[in-house]
């Protein structure tokens, strides 16, 4: 008897560690974790509980041992599997991840969490049409979780099927009306679209439904400022600074929203002094292209002219640089605006001088002149650009050149063109530039256009950034 009420002692508190963790208070989970092993024999539903808690707090080096005993006790507990599928895919182990939630699956083929799992761990490994086929199944045996549904959107969309993928996530607000990610996953996905209108109609329906939030009218203000609704899209930003009074980023486009069309100087500084830690990392995993492709057009200058000392304005954590490190060039000078940024900047020692200072202020004053300037992901903190360039104009030395990077700006899915036709302020705070309009404000200030090629930029939100790298000279008669 004695036995009995022990075990059913460890049940209970069993019981009352997992619905701890499922409420998110991993905390108090722990204490009657361990009371629950002090009444109790070692167990599956206790390893499986320890993982848990461990997947909740962070503590991930803690239980690996213990599952990896577990499942050689009782390979054929499912739960087991998945916990460890799950634990492995932290940690990294796509391929250890993908292969327990495949035996998950197998041992139970009517759980979808096991499914979705698997499905995840195939997308990571690039086996898109099979993640899909898998998620699907995750979906339809449970769809009201969300989590879910937007990782089978995020393989959809991996494997181009952009209707599919929104179809998915229509669906999910009809099963989860409150599900406010699910809501803004899909706005997300018609700016990506370029589908402004009916982002911005998917954005006043979860108004009326009261399940907005800041991320909701946030994208909303970007959807209204591409359909030319500048007022509207103001008042959307300043519904969404309410909402997180705290994000710089909203406060800045609820700031420049119908304003002057240059992004603020104390903005962008603040901006990159608290990205300057993780900017780096950030980026490469954008796959950020712009440094190599400034690279190749820098050789194929510096294989007809020496280029003498190089400008890199904006030069942030000094990526250009080290793109160019082993050119036979420079020395180099960078500009920028951050402090953060120049000190990761010098950290590398490829630059003779580093200079904090805003543009196109710090062109104006006696720099010299330059046969080389460069400008990586610059321009789009400025939405009219003869300034910009006039300034860099007048540090050009005749037959010198200036290669830079702006962001495209695109027809909406309609075929309008959003803001005023030249440039518009994207989602994240950033300019986007016509084509046409850059080359002709470079030809009214007198450059020759030696180069405009089109080129994804990096990747964000799952999809390509579409940008123009344009090489301008001054031209070798104008003295």
């Amino acid at each position: 008897m004695e036995f009995a009420r022990e075990t059913v002692d460890a049940a209970t508190l069993m019981a009352r560690v997992e619905q701890l963790i499922d409420q998110g208070r991993p905390g108090a989970a722990r204490p009657l974790l361990a009371a629950a092993r002090g009444l109790a024999q070692p167990s599956a539903g206790l390893s499986v509980l320890a993982a848990r808690l461990a997947l909740s707090d962070g503590t991930l080096d803690s239980v690996g041992a213990e599952l990896d005993q577990a499942v050689l006790a009782e390979p054929d507990h499912p739960g087991l599997r998945k916990c460890r599928a799950e634990l492995r895919g932290r940690l990294g182990d796509v391929e250890g991840a993908a292969r327990d939630a495949a035996e998950a699956v197998i041992l139970d083929r009517d759980d979808p969490a096991a499914k979705a799992l698997l499905g995840e761990a195939l997308l990571l490994l690039g086996r898109t049409a099979d993640a899909v086929a898998c998620l699907t199944e995750a979906v339809a045996g449970a769809p009201s979780e969300s989590a879910f549904r937007e990782t089978l959107t995020q393989a959809l969309i991996a494997g181009g099927d952009m209707d599919a993928a929104l179809a998915a996530l229509l669906d999910g607000i009809r099963a989860v009306p409150g599900a406010t990610a699910t809501r803004n996953a899909a706005i997300l996905l018609c700016i990506r679209r370029r589908d402004f209108a009916r982002a911005e109609a998917l954005a006043e329906q979860a108004r009326i439904d009261g399940v907005a939030d800041a991320s909701t009218y946030g994208l909303n203000g970007h959807a209204l400022s591409s359909l030319g609704r500048h007022g509207d899209a103001a008042l959307a930003y300043h519904e969404a600074l309410k909402l997180a009074p705290g994000d710089a980023q909203i406060r800045h486009l609820a700031a420049t929203a119908g304003s002057a069309p240059n992004t603020p100087y104390d903005y962008v500084r603040t901006l990159f002094e608290g990205y300057a830690d993780r900017f780096e990392s950030h980026i490469v995993e954008l796959g950020y292209r712009i440094p190599g492709l400034i690279r190749r057009h820098v050789i194929e200058f510096a294989a007809v002219a020496s280029t003498g000392p190089v400008l890199d304005l904006g030069c942030g954590t000094g990526l250009v640089g080290l793109a160019l490190s082993d050119l036979p060039l420079g020395p180099l000078t960078g500009i920028d605006l951050s402090s953060r940024m120049l000190e990761r900047a010098r950290a590398k020692g490829l630059y003779a001088t580093l200079r904090e200072a805003r543009l196109p202020d710090a062109l104006r004053e006696d720099i010299g002149q330059w046969r080389l300037i460069l400008a990586a992901d610059l321009m789009c903190y400025f939405g009219a650009l003869d300034d910009m360039l006039g300034a860099v104009r007048a540090r050009l030395r005749p037959g010198g050149r200036f290669i830079f990077s702006v962001e495209e700006l695109l027809p909406d899915h309609d075929g309008t063109v959003p803001g005023n036709g030249d440039w518009a302020l994207g989602r994240l705070g950033r300019y986007a530039h016509a084509a046409r309009h850059v080359a002709a404000t470079a030809d009214a200030l007198g450059f020759r256009c030696l180069a405009l090629e089109r080129e994804t930029l990096r990747h964000e939100a799952g999809g390509p950034v579409a940008g123009l790298i344009l090489v301008l000279e001054r031209p070798r008669d104008d003295a």
